[in-house]
């Protein structure tokens, strides 16, 4: 019943996304804009050594895409308990966690199209992966393990919020500074001395050199003595995996508490 209940919820979301195709043309047309504007505009400026700028940006906008792309459960959380449709199905003898599932998955298939167009995109402008397949798909698996639990903890930010705007507003105020103060489009090392510091700490930073590491996309510049920066890979699947048994309970709890609004 619990796998029956995710997946017809998660039919209901993709269902609404095709019949809702601006927005999903524009959820794929911003991270396309950000390689353009980006590898076209900006990579004869900025030097990276041991690599071009095109092959170093490229992890930092996959990472950046699936973490807004991940926002899209909060707002649609949001937008779901001002119409009244979570009242509607909590009326439904159907599993509790059902509304969360299907809504995280859905948000997952959207990632998905979003980061497999990114790729032609970037293959377009000169990207390539210097790595192994298996390598490869390891790190488009952390690219999506990230964004799903981060997709969780939208969700219960979502639940919380009074309307679909403050958790569109309040996500790009928290979210921008975290992607830009990070190594996703510069080196960290050039940021000054306290955003060096933030940057080497900063969770976006180390999924964005564990995708590089992993798509063989480094330069010959050597990695900041910092812990995230040293393991990132570990650091990153360490965070998916809390932020899955934090946010998980913790959402289906506030689901099944929520009450009319």
């Amino acid at each position: 019943m619990w796998f029956s209940d995710g997946w017809t919820v998660t039919k209901r979301n993709l269902t609404k996304l095709k019949r809702s195709p601006d927005m999903l043309v524009f959820a794929v047309l911003q991270p396309v804009m950000f390689v353009l504007l980006f590898s076209q505009i900006y990579g004869g400026s900025i030097q990276v050594a041991g690599t071009d700028y095109t092959q170093y940006l490229m992890a930092g906008i996959f990472a950046q895409t699936v973490i807004f792309g991940s926002t899209f459960s909060g707002s649609a959380m949001a937008q779901d308990l001002k119409d009244g449709i979570i009242d509607r199905f909590r009326t439904l003898p159907m599993s509790s966690s059902a509304v969360l599932i299907g809504r995280t998955n859905s948000d997952l298939v959207l990632n998905v199209l979003s980061v497999v167009i990114m790729m032609a995109t970037g293959f377009a402008v000169g990207w390539r992966v210097n790595a192994s397949m298996g390598s490869f798909f390891a790190g488009l698996g952390l690219l999506l393990l990230f964004s799903y639990a981060f997709s969780w903890v939208m969700a219960l930010l979502g639940m919380s919020v009074k309307s679909p705007e403050v958790i569109n507003n309040a996500s790009f105020m928290i979210l921008f500074p975290f992607t830009f103060i990070s190594n996703a489009f510069v080196q960290s090392q050039t940021l000054p001395s306290a955003l060096e510091t933030f940057a080497n700490w900063n969770p976006v930073s180390a999924l964005v050199q564990a995708v590089r590491e992993l798509f063989g996309n480094v330069g010959s510049e050597p990695l900041p003595d910092a812990w995230p920066m040293q393991n990132a890979v570990p650091m990153v699947l360490i965070g998916a995996i809390l932020m899955l048994v934090v946010f998980v309970p913790l959402c289906i709890r506030k689901f099944a508490s929520i009450s009319s609004r």
